[in-house]
């Protein structure tokens, strides 16, 4: 009779069990409890988040952003990307939204790179892309696009974009993440502080120390 009544209680915790663990797999953020939180840049950065500007000190300026309606500089790869994440833009703090501007100079290239917190879409504005990228089973997709194009990248993938058309091009790019990160991987390999060891990067590109050496002194490192 005891051990009936134990394997009764037993069989009752477990299907308690059942019933609440599934639970957390179909909650939800809450919902804001403000209509917005604009970024105070000059406080640290939370978990999620820069911390919320005081109402008081919110203005119109602060929904507003003209950055992306400047041409950018392009750099040694031809390309030029202006941002208008959260660092940028505190509008847009905990929104889960950001856009870049990209771009490029004939034959300019955006250089492999990955957003780790964020999928991304384009679309071409001006001149002709090329718009490729790399699943994790080192499949590659890519193809030519015109303006008024769209692409999209899943997040964290790497991918890239190159102007093959004649003269400069242009497009925007939007994310779900208000600072999506960006992982550039010739800058990374590099030109990072402190340097790659050359014995890694020989290694990895199976190439003698004097070609790392060289590629190297191209990023200043």
């Amino acid at each position: 009779m005891i051990l009936s009544t134990i394997s009764h209680f037993q069989l009752l915790c477990c299907l308690v069990l059942l019933l609440i663990l599934p639970l957390p797999l179909y909650s939800a953020d809450p919902d804001p409890l403000q209509d917005f939180c604009v970024a105070d840049l000059k406080a640290s950065a939370s978990l999620n988040g820069f911390p919320c500007k005081l109402a008081a000190e919110v203005t119109s300026g602060d929904f507003f952003f003209d950055g992306l309606s400047k041409e950018g500089n392009t750099t040694i790869f031809g390309s030029a990307v202006t941002p208008a994440n959260v660092l940028a833009f505190p509008g847009v703090n905990t929104l889960g939204i950001s856009m870049n501007r990209v771009d490029f100079a004939p034959g300019g290239l955006n250089p492999p790179h990955s957003h780790p917190r964020a999928s991304e879409s384009g679309i071409v504005i001006k001149g002709k892309l090329l718009v490729g990228f790399f699943t994790t089973n080192n499949v590659f997709y890519s193809k030519v696009l015109s303006a008024g194009e769209m692409f999209v990248i899943p997040r964290g993938l790497i991918h890239f974009q190159q102007n093959v058309g004649e003269g400069k091009a242009l497009a925007f790019t939007a994310f779900n993440s208000h600072l999506p990160g960006a992982v550039i991987v010739p800058t990374t390999l590099f030109a990072s502080t402190p340097s790659v060891p050359n014995q890694v990067l020989t290694k990895t590109f199976q190439v003698d120390d004097d070609l790392i050496s060289t590629i190297k002194s191209k990023f200043g490192s």
